[in-house]
């Protein structure tokens, strides 16, 4: 087994890799013209983020038995013309679960106790008490959309606290002893708060805007530690501005680069520039997923799954 690594990842992977005897080779700065090229000599290979593996690509891989990719979804990769060519298709959303999940509850109870702007305030010279009183999390419902790895640890984290946790998955029978299962409908009737631990797919793009956000009965707060797409940047500015979102801790943005490695292509957006200065925002570069636990986590999971298939 000839294995092509095109991020760097945790250094376990290629050890225990070459203790299954596999050939690994690591190339982090061929272009992606460059790395087709050479494709057809890998059954396998190892991707985070660099570029998309699109048909072009598959086409050049002829040899290719499987493409690990690690993190928790698939975006990046023509998942259907992998499948159709025989390609097993590994992710790791078992590997950044907890990070995600303790990321999403620390963003939820900095923005109900104001810490981003206290903490901003107190290193300016400002002792300001009453103006910043902050918001308890009990007794509130939290709705959780995609209840998957991430939402179901998500709802583990909150069983210390005394809300409601209720989750809408396009799948059925996903609910447990942490969360029930209700019709979307009912999500946005009873929320107080909103977490998305959604893929990226066509459902999902642009799924929080004008009108989704409309349809909430209360004001709300807004997670997102999943795809920056799903959300409407400019439709969750107006919401911020009228009141019907509350505030907004946001890991991932509308405009990120599929490598992830900067942000802008260009100018900054309009929208943004309101988020960077909204008091009520949290933002962070999508590290959410990114710890030095879940590096290790993540890695050991592609080990795990191609051991299972193909030893």
């Amino acid at each position: 087994m000839k294995i092509l690594h095109i991020d760097k990842n945790h250094e376990l992977l290629i050890n225990q890799f070459n203790d299954l005897g596999f050939q690994n080779d690591e190339d982090y700065t061929s272009l992606k013209e460059e790395i087709e090229q050479k494709i057809h000599k890998y059954n396998g290979i190892v991707i985070r983020s660099r570029f998309k593996i699109d048909k072009q690509f598959l086409d050049k891989a002829t040899n290719l038995k499987f493409i690990g990719r690690v993190g928790a979804g698939l975006e990046n990769i023509d998942c259907e013309y992998a499948i159709k060519k025989g390609i097993h298709l590994i992710s790791a959303p078992e590997g950044n679960r907890n990070a995600v999940a303790e990321h999403a509850l620390g963003m939820l109870l900095s923005l109900f106790n104001k810490l981003n702007k206290v903490d901003n305030e107190v290193r300016n010279g400002k002792w300001l008490r009453e103006e910043n009183r902050g918001v308890e999390l009990d007794g509130k419902t939290v709705g959780i959309i995609g209840y998957g790895n991430t939402g179901k640890s998500f709802a583990k984290k909150l069983r210390g606290f005394d809300v409601e946790v209720i989750c809408y998955d396009i799948k059925n029978d996903v609910g447990d002893e942490n969360c029930r299962q209700v019709s979307l409908e009912e999500l946005q009737k009873k929320a107080d708060v909103l977490s998305l631990h959604i893929p990226q797919t066509e459902l999902t793009i642009n799924m929080v805007n004008e009108n989704f956000i409309n349809k909430f009965s209360k004001s709300f707060w807004l997670i997102n530690t999943a795809r920056g797409k799903s959300v409407v940047t400019e439709d969750l500015v107006f919401a911020l501005k009228n009141g019907k979102i509350l505030g907004a801790g946001l890991d991932v943005l509308e405009y990120e680069k599929t490598s992830f490695e900067s942000l802008f292509l260009s100018e900054i957006p309009q929208a943004f520039q309101y988020l960077i200065n909204a008091e009520n925002v949290i933002l962070s570069p999508h590290i959410a997923g990114w710890t030095i636990e879940s590096k290790e986590k993540l890695a050991q999971t592609i080990v795990d799954k191609v051991k299972l298939k193909f030893c």
